[in-house]
């Protein structure tokens, strides 16, 4: 079955940084774009950031263009979001997805938090 682990979380200061991961199993992956979603508390889900099949061509959210970056590891079967300058608005919990037109599959989601 299909399955999307993510780590790398946890407790920074502003302006720190912080390397997610996310490992997939259970499908092709290089047939698939793969996707970074977060949710703040209280708040709704926020696209993140794109990763195409061909890892040539990315794309960003406004509010994290410049300073997030997104990339995979074929032979490792792992999508990464490197973060850096990290402000308080980017605490959230942060999900790594394979989004279709007919279904999408979800990490458990791993938890950022940006706080002095």
């Amino acid at each position: 079955q299909v399955q999307l682990v993510e780590s790398g979380g946890g407790l920074v200061q502003p302006g720190g940084s912080l390397i997610l991961s996310c490992e997939a199993s259970g499908f092709a992956f290089t047939s698939y774009w793969m996707y970074w979603v977060r949710q703040a508390p209280g708040k709704g889900l926020e696209w993140v950031a794109t990763i195409n099949t061909a890892r040539v061509s990315t794309s960003y959210a406004d509010s994290v263009a410049g300073r997030f970056t997104i990339s995979r590891d074929v032979a490792k079967r792992t999508t990464y979001l490197q973060m850096e300058s990290l402000k308080p608005e980017d605490t959230a919990l942060y999900y790594c997805a394979r989004l279709g037109a007919a279904e999408g599959y979800w990490g458990q989601g791993t938890l950022v938090t940006v706080s002095s």
